[in-house]
């Protein structure tokens, strides 16, 4: 069974988040991880009894740590508190992941072994990706031992991923940690993202309707690939449509712009009750609703990944039938 693993972290680091979500792929392709976060919470639900629920349920609590993190009352006095009972407890277990140079050491959870290596900070790294494999070897660990099984990655190149530091982390004299730099994205960066977009939706949408349907009897879910950039869904039950929906990929410099949805399965391109567009952060490039199609209310700021958009949309098409 897959360990639950639920991220605590500020919003004001939801790109570094990304990255490491991304890095955790092969680990929730293999089955081994059930990754959550708060932008999984479906429009209409109370935010604060949907966390607590999935941090109640969880196995892995990681604490993504920075300046914001410790000055936010909702992780530092709600989440973090109540992970570390449940770590305390045997329940759960809580990995500290340092993102961003800070204050950490004397917070309640400064006893605890932290990753990176050494708890050094990931922006401090010269090469941000090899920071967050570190962090990955650290989880399969602790899966492994939570489970009592091998880890899945070789013991030595384990090991020297976590205890052996990277050459490009030797510093040679004291330098500053203010050394990440604003990305700048192209027209064609942005296009290849919103096409990549798509076809990650296109994919989850696939695979849930066919799971949906093996795992809820009398329910079936149809998709269908229209052409290159369009496609539907339908979900009948007992052989009536109770649910359907069409996505589409629009330019970007077009008056769609983004990935579109409309409710009704057999809309046009002209048609539709949201759209996802490209927002540019400082660090990456997310999704956007901006129809007002109501994400989550309140001051947390919807940018969203490619599984986050995905799941977006696909909470609009199940939502029907689970009133």
């Amino acid at each position: 069974m897959a360990a639950k693993l639920f991220f605590s972290y500020s919003h004001a680091d939801e790109a570094l988040r990304d990255q490491l979500e991304v890095q955790l792929a092969m680990l929730k392709r293999g089955g081994l991880i059930e990754a959550w976060h708060d932008r999984r919470i479906t429009a209409g639900t109370p935010i604060g009894d949907a966390i607590s629920t999935r941090l109640e349920d969880a196995d892995i609590v990681l604490l993504l740590v920075s300046p914001d993190f410790l000055a936010s009352d909702y992780c530092y006095e709600r989440e973090m508190a109540r992970a570390l009972e449940r770590h305390r407890k045997g329940s759960a277990r809580v990995i500290p992941v340092i993102l961003r140079p800070c204050d950490w050491h004397d917070a309640p959870f400064g006893e605890l072994l932290a990753a990176p290596e050494d708890g050094k900070p990931i922006t401090r790294w010269a090469d941000s990706d090899e920071a967050f494999l570190v962090v990955v070897s650290a989880i399969r660990r602790a899966i492994a031992e939570m489970t009592g099984a091998a880890p899945a990655t070789s013991a030595p190149a384990a090991a020297r991923a976590v205890h052996e530091p990277a050459a490009s982390m030797v510093s040679e004299g004291p330098r500053s940690s203010n050394l990440r730099l604003r990305k700048h994205f192209t027209e064609a960066d942005k296009d290849a993202f919103l096409e990549e977009s798509f076809e990650y939706i296109a994919r989850y949408f696939e695979n849930s309707l066919t799971e949906l349907g093996t795992r809820n009897s009398g329910i079936e879910g149809r998709y269908r690939r229209l052409d290159a950039t369009h496609f539907t869904a339908v979900i009948y039950r007992d052989g009536v449509a109770e649910s359907g929906c069409r996505i589409w990929l629009g330019e970007t410099r077009s008056f769609v712009g983004g990935i579109a949805y409309s409710a009704n399965d057999t809309s046009n391109d002209n048609s539709y009750n949201e759209n996802l567009s490209i927002v540019e952060t400082d660090q990456a490039l997310v999704l956007r609703p901006i129809m007002g199609m109501a994400y989550q209310g309140g001051e947390r700021d919807p940018h969203l990944s490619q599984e986050g958009a995905a799941e977006f949309f696909w909470n609009k098409l199940i939502e029907p039938l689970q009133r």
